[in-house]
């Protein structure tokens, strides 16, 4: 799952989405001793999301479906591909706005600015500037991530080029996100309940 996601899935603590939306930029077995125990908590969610998708028997139908093209990225793309299903179907997820929503997590992530990492800091004047957790909804939008990402990776990925893949695909990835993330949501859900009790 991509950025959107992950934030969705934390739940409402700040600290927690803040961990889960830098999981990927922090190594480390212990993630607590340098970023306390709530943040950490998001952070090993993030890694538990990202065991779960990658195992799961839905997720692999759809990167097989364009692994044949892109190989070891289409795990990559498919996340893509579902943020752009989550934004588009925000309202039978959430009953907050999907742009309200945004605006809250980028508040949320520069309120903690000092620490995150350094990729992560370099990264957000862009996202905040193109809302990019908006704009996952548009096709567009999805391009603009997948054209980004391919110019980031050191070999030649073709990602650029996966959106005509979905276009020509919408039905069967769609239908694949919608059977998956409930699954997904109710893993975090069990996940996350320990920190609410102790709350």
């Amino acid at each position: 799952m991509n950025f959107l996601a992950h934030l969705f899935l934390s739940g409402s603590d700040p600290k927690i989405r803040v961990g889960n939306f830098i999981g990927d930029f922090v190594k480390g077995r212990y993630p607590e001793q340098q970023f306390g125990n709530e943040i950490a908590t998001g952070i090993v969610l993030h890694r538990e999301i990202d065991w779960f998708t990658d195992r799961h028997l839905i997720v692999k139908k759809s990167k097989d479906r364009l692994r044949p093209k892109y190989r070891h990225y289409a795990g990559v793309i498919v996340d893509i591909f579902y943020d752009h299903f989550l934004a588009r179907n925000w309202h039978r997820y959430s009953d907050q706005l999907l742009p309200d929503f945004a605006e809250e997590c980028y508040e949320q992530i520069e309120a903690h600015d000092s620490l995150l990492p350094q990729e992560v800091k370099f990264m957000m004047p862009y996202m905040t500037k193109g809302n990019w957790l908006v704009n996952y909804a548009r096709l567009e939008g999805i391009q603009q991530a997948l054209n980004g990402m391919a110019r980031r990776t050191k070999f030649i990925s073709k990602m650029e080029e996966s959106v005509d893949d979905l276009k020509n695909q919408y039905t069967d990835f769609e239908e694949e996100f919608f059977l998956f993330f409930p699954n997904l949501q109710a893993m975090c859900h069990q996940f996350l309940a320990p920190s609410k009790d102790k709350a």
